[in-house]
């Protein structure tokens, strides 16, 4: 029998906002006051420093990424630097674990099948490389994978370049990886595709592979976002 799992899409964010409402629904998972959760945003542009970054990753200073409206953020997940930004289809899965066999490592592994499938679906062919990290299609990077844990319950997650401007990935070495270019998923499938578009075959497919039934969360999830969701 499948279990729920309550879809929640925050739309376009800054990268604080999701992180404050991440770790929230954490608590509430681990006491059992929700259900497993998955998150969907687009963010603001922002890099994140993993606990595995190497700072000379980071190409240029505070002030330059200041001046280009780039936000800076050292977070508690695992790896190295990577860069969020429009056009990037971002989810957040807030799942236990424990019912999961606690196996963090074959978590990640299932993550990398499942958007592997997904890609599928647009007729590219992704997959992994030994010894590095995320989702790769014809030697380009289209996808970061990162997790941290807490009292056995996942946050951070998966992001896609679907329409991403690459230029921002000049900012950084993107995981530490400097042999290998970043891509997108609009790029390698000559034609445009939406970051919404892409959320609807990610919850899809995260749903089939991890044996779930999604359910969008209720109208009342809405009081429990507004602390967190800026004003317009």
């Amino acid at each position: 029998m499948s279990c729920e799992l309550r879809i929640i899409d925050l739309g376009r964010t800054r990268y604080q906002t999701a992180w404050d409402f991440q770790k929230d629904l954490v608590r509430r998972r681990a006491e059992s006051a929700v259900p497993d959760c998955l998150i969907l945003t687009e963010h603001e542009p922002v890099i994140t420093m993993g606990r595995g970054t190497d700072r000379t990753n980071l190409l240029v200073t505070a002030d330059n990424l200041a001046a280009r409206g780039v936000d800076l953020h050292e977070i508690e997940r695992g790896g190295d630097i990577t860069f969020h930004g429009p056009g990037q289809a971002v989810l957040y899965p807030i799942i236990d674990l424990r019912e999961r066999g606690r196996d963090v490592r074959r978590y990640l592994r299932d993550l990398e099948q499942m958007v592997i499938e997904t890609l599928a679906d647009l007729g590219l062919v992704a997959s992994v490389k030994e010894g590095l990290t995320g989702i790769w299609v014809e030697n380009r990077k289209v996808g970061a994978i990162g997790v941290a844990v807490s009292k056995w319950i996942s946050y951070h997650g998966v992001a896609i370049n679907v329409n991403t401007d690459l230029d921002y990935f000049k900012l950084i070495n993107p995981c530490g990886i400097t042999q290998y270019p970043v891509g997108s998923v609009s790029q390698l499938v000559g034609r445009e595709i939406k970051p919404a578009h892409f959320n609807e075959l990610l919850v899809q497919h995260f749903a089939d592979y991890f044996g779930y039934e999604a359910v969008n969360a209720p109208d009342g999830v809405r009081y429990m976002l507004d602390s967190f969701l800026e004003t317009p």
